[in-house]
């Protein structure tokens, strides 16, 4: 009997002693304690350091999965333009999975798939630029499976944006987010159609970046400030939803960092608030309304800021002042540096074109800037591309309609370069003239139509006006030296 009642004193000693450290240790309060947001938010949870993150995404993932759409393009022409980005090593699988192999797909018709964004109820939807590249068919398939012929309405390469529309009524839509609120480390969904037929996957992960210049994009003028997340992203996923727990839209999926064409870790998506924007601008004019600064800029660093004499390393630094741009007459000069543009940081280049990748001609802006160390302000008039405030129109009639091209102006800068004195350049070939009998691809400068040098939109619809004879053009390829010439008629 003693040696029993000893043993059940030390039992419970033990267990006193036991109950007295886990309350001292606070072990016995609830690890997680899950909070119910409103509608339409996922389920987050406090919790204590080292336990799981228990995470809801099924209401996201739900209100967002039966708005982004699986789409299908065909290009029916003899080639696909080789030089319409010059990517570093890692980017080319993503952007070649369209067609089977990037550069220097074979010859005939090729198949596509991607995702894309529906944004109105009415059919319009976005996606990316690479998806329907130079495709004379696109269709497009909802998550009940139905199917619809797309049209196309506008693209936009330098942002890697397009936008196309179906003729549907009341249809699911994906609401716009600000992206400029999102913060590296918050939760993220990507939905979109992976290798063309795991179709509405929904994959999450985290922000990684924010402001990625991958130089991805080759146009002289893109827009590269992407948001870099860690959800997975393959081939097929281009065009596809990058949303917040919420399921409001933060990003359109565009890019993979990648060696072997797959997944590895790195995904890239357009700023929703830039991907709007150039939304707005194809539906209301049928083509982006560029707003430039009239600057050449470069990152602030260590080494600039020592020889400028500054104690930050983070800014813009104004290389060069184009002579009546917008910077000029706002009165920056050179080595001004450029710390914040609306209230906002700048810390990169790319951040700053981001912001005025969102402006149109005639916006105003306020700036901050360093001159010597000592802070200044100015307030610029932005100009678009011709040195001016006005808001240009598509061209889609009279000549040019005949022709299906779409024609924008080039900047003195981009023909210097290019050896040009003058010239107009080719931003998009549809159904016309062109596309039936030549092989021109889009990013053409043209430079003469028959014996008149050309430089404007203006003077190429002069040159075609009343001609009812064949048709020669000359101009130029960006990278190459020497000029081509392209032949039609203009005959019914």
């Amino acid at each position: 009997m003693k040696k029993i009642l000893f043993a059940f004193l030390i039992a419970v000693s033990g267990g006193a002693a036991s109950i007295g450290l886990y309350k001292l240790a606070g072990l016995d309060q609830k690890q997680i304690i899950v909070q119910e947001g409103a509608p339409g938010v996922g389920r987050l949870a406090d919790f204590q350091p080292g336990q799981p993150v228990p995470f809801d995404f099924t209401v996201p993932a739900e209100k967002v999965t039966p708005a982004v759409v699986h789409i299908r393009s065909v290009v029916s022409r003899s080639e696909v333009s080789n030089d319409r980005r010059q990517m570093p090593p890692g980017f080319e699988d993503f952007f070649g999975d369209l067609f089977g192999g990037g550069r220097g797909t074979p010859r005939g018709p090729r198949e596509g798939a991607g995702s894309g964004v529906i944004i109105s109820p009415e059919g319009h939807i976005i996606t990316n630029n690479h998806v329907i590249d130079q495709a004379s068919e696109i269709t497009v398939m909802l998550t009940d499976k139905r199917e619809y012929k797309a049209k196309l309405l506008g693209t936009d390469p330098t942002t890697d944006i397009a936008l196309i529309k179906i003729d549907a009524k009341d249809l699911p839509v994906v609401q716009f987010g600000n992206s400029d609120e999102i913060k590296v480390g918050q939760w993220v969904l990507a939905v979109g159609n992976p290798f063309g037929y795991l179709h509405s996957t929904v994959t999450a992960g985290i922000v990684s970046a924010k402001g990625r210049n991958i130089r991805i994009l080759s146009d002289s003028m893109s827009i590269e400030a992407f948001i870099q997340t860690d959800a997975v992203v393959n081939p097929g996923n281009s065009g596809g939803a990058l949303v917040d727990v919420n399921g409001n839209l933060i990003g359109i999926n565009t890019a993979i960092a990648s060696q072997t064409g797959q997944f590895a870790g790195y995904a890239f998506a357009v700023p929703a608030n830039l991907a709007k924007k150039v939304a707005e601008d194809l539906l209301k004019h049928g083509t982006v309304q560029r707003a430039l600064l009239g600057i050449n800029i470069t990152d602030l660093n260590a080494q600039t800021a020592k020889e400028l004499g500054l104690s930050i390393n983070e800014g813009v630094v104004v290389a060069r002042v184009l002579p009546g741009g917008a910077a000029d007459g706002a009165g920056l000069e050179p080595n001004d540096v450029i710390v914040n543009i609306e209230g906002q940081a700048v810390k990169s280049v790319a951040g700053l074109q981001e912001v005025i990748g969102r402006k149109r001609p005639g916006d105003q802006v306020k700036l901050t800037y360093l001159r010597g160390g000592k802070e200044r302000q100015t307030t610029v008039v932005l100009k678009n591309q011709s040195g001016n405030t006005s808001l240009v129109k598509a061209e889609t009639e009279g000549s040019l309609g005949q022709l299906g091209v779409q024609i924008e102006s080039v900047s003195a800068a981009d023909l210097a370069k290019m050896g040009l004195e003058n010239g107009v350049r080719v931003k998009k070939i549809g159904t016309g003239k062109i596309r039936n009998q030549t092989d021109m691809r889009e990013g053409f400068v043209i430079t003469k139509v028959g014996n008149q040098a050309v430089r404007s939109v203006d003077d190429v619809r002069k040159a075609l006006e009343g001609t009812k004879e064949g048709v020669m053009i000359a101009g130029r390829y960006p990278g190459q030296s020497t000029n081509q010439y392209y032949a039609f008629g203009m005959g019914d």
